[in-house]
């Protein structure tokens, strides 16, 4: 069975799928996948500057400056971007789950939802968390501003949306333990793995 992982900038994803990664579980990180495959796959590569431009990489390395600023500028260019790599992305999960004798096997994903990826998992987990508590936690992290992650997050949907589609949630907001909410999805979904 196959389990999609996803939230917003902030939300604590990443935790989720580590705490999974820690009891037995395979995780897949589909973004950092994307981001290998974005430097190493020469398919990729040459699709990216036959779009972008030969800017799109700097000295062999991709300039993730210059395609964040295209894509946060520009809706078209995120979705050209979306269907050059989330295919190769998706394959490659493929090949990860034929590898797996595991009954669930999860794959982390920021935008699940809104590329509409969710649609092939078995089942999907929403990771949520306070607004303001996300900023926080990303200006922390990444050493940015205010700005830069409100930026950022006008390139996901709100939970709100996300919530209606997710079979799972997780709030993550720093009150309830999220290791006791995962438990009880984790048994759910191993027992719905066994008997369906």
């Amino acid at each position: 069975m196959t389990i999609g992982i996803t939230g917003g900038i902030g939300s604590g994803k990443s935790i989720v799928a580590k705490i999974l990664e820690t009891i037995g579980h395979p995780v897949f990180y589909s973004d950092a996948v994307a981001k290998e495959l974005m430097q190493s796959n020469a398919e990729l590569k040459s699709e990216i500057i036959a779009h972008f431009g030969i800017e799109a990489f700097c000295y062999g390395e991709l300039n993730r400056a210059f395609i964040a600023t295209k894509i946060f500028s520009n809706p078209q260019d995120k979705e050209v971007l979306n269907e050059l790599v989330h295919p190769k992305v998706r394959a490659k999960f493929v090949e990860f789950a034929v590898t797996h004798a595991n009954k669930l096997i999860f794959n982390e994903a920021a935008i699940l939802f809104e590329t509409g990826a969710y649609c092939s998992y078995d089942k999907t987990i929403l990771v949520t968390a306070p607004r303001e508590l996300r900023i926080i936690r990303v200006m922390e992290r990444d050493m940015c501003s205010r700005e830069d992650v409100e930026n950022r997050m006008k390139n996901q949907w709100e939970d709100d949306k996300k919530i209606s589609l997710a079979d799972y949630c997780i709030e993550n907001d720093e009150q309830q333990p999220v290791i006791v909410q995962l438990e009880t999805i984790v048994n759910e979904l191993t027992v719905y793995s066994t008997s369906s």
